[in-house]
């Protein structure tokens, strides 16, 4: 069996080119122009998707935490009020549909709880993401199953036997797994990018990385370990307001991201030894003699 799933238009798995998610989540601070600029920078850039998320605020902000004050560019507000003000609603969200449709990217959003997936739903998505923070909410795995489209299952924050409990519960079909470390930032030392290579030990759905590091070189060594959809957040400028910012990448680091997957999954070849025709020259050039005999071993006379 393939180790693929289709998303839209797209085959991403083994043999097909990554994936590459910008992931933009609420990093534009309830601003849709933000918003707007992040797409760009993401369709510039050579991403496959943008992603965003979605929450029903009064379900997903734990009750001794919505009247918690914080400071926020709209003041010394609630936690409640801050989740509203960061949150799109359906005008927001025809708008970046439209957008991307324009952009000629695609868009995908992670839902929190049962009302965004409905919500979602009304807009066509070409699949369900479930974060990191879900992986254990039965419930909401069970209801994106029942829409009938890929899923793509971030394993951040969660023990060996809660991604087996997960993936038992949604099955392989249309599957994609993420490995992830949800540490934001993460340090090298904790990004476990050998976990690639165990996920796909262990399961025939495509395995994929959601990186939160700072920098560059280990997401693209995660294509090296058989990552077939990179997932990396994106912003405008790390020293926005944000939790997520600092973990993000700005839009040139962006577009070096791409180019240098682009150029690793290339030079990975098929693992099949060839002889290339740039290797012709230098061949006849500096090979003194061909007498090694192809099969067999060298035996006295």
């Amino acid at each position: 069996m393939k180790r693929e799933v289709k998303v839209g238009n797209r085959y991403v798995g083994d043999g097909h080119p990554v994936y590459i998610i910008a992931e933009i989540g609420i990093n534009h601070n309830g601003n849709i122009e933000v918003a707007k600029q992040l797409i760009d920078a993401s369709a510039a850039a050579g991403c496959d998707a943008v992603k965003f998320q979605k929450r029903t605020p009064e379900l997903c902000v734990p009750d001794d935490q919505k009247d918690k004050m914080r400071h926020t560019p709209w003041g010394y507000i609630s936690y409640m009020e801050y989740r509203e003000k960061v949150e799109f609603g359906k005008d927001e969200f025809s708008e970046i549909v439209d957008y991307c449709q324009v952009k000629g990217i695609d868009w995908q959003a992670s839902a929190w709880d049962e009302p965004s997936v409905d919500f979602l739903e009304q807009f066509d998505p070409l699949a369900h993401k479930v974060a990191s923070a879900s992986l254990t909410d039965s419930t909401l795995l069970l209801k994106m199953r029942q829409q009938g489209r890929p899923i793509i299952l971030s394993t951040g924050m969660s023990q060996m036997e809660q991604i087996k409990a997960a993936v038992e519960l949604v099955g392989t079909d249309d599957l994609i797994l993420a490995h992830c470390t949800s540490a934001y930032p993460c340090p090298p030392a904790e990004l476990n990018l050998k976990m690639i290579q165990t996920l796909r030990d262990m399961y025939s759905c495509p395995i994929g990385y959601s990186g939160h590091e700072v920098g560059l070189p280990t997401t693209v060594a995660a294509v090296t370990l058989g990552a077939c959809l990179i997932e990396r957040h994106v912003t405008l400028d790390r020293a926005m307001w944000g939790s997520d910012q600092a973990a993000s990448i700005e839009p040139g680091g962006l577009r070096k991201l791409v180019k240098y997957i682009r150029v690793v999954e290339e030079a990975l070849g098929d693992g099949v030894k060839t002889v290339y025709e740039s290797e012709q020259l230098g061949l006849h050039k500096l090979r003194r003699t061909d007498t090694l005999p192809i099969r067999g071993r060298y035996q006295k006379d």
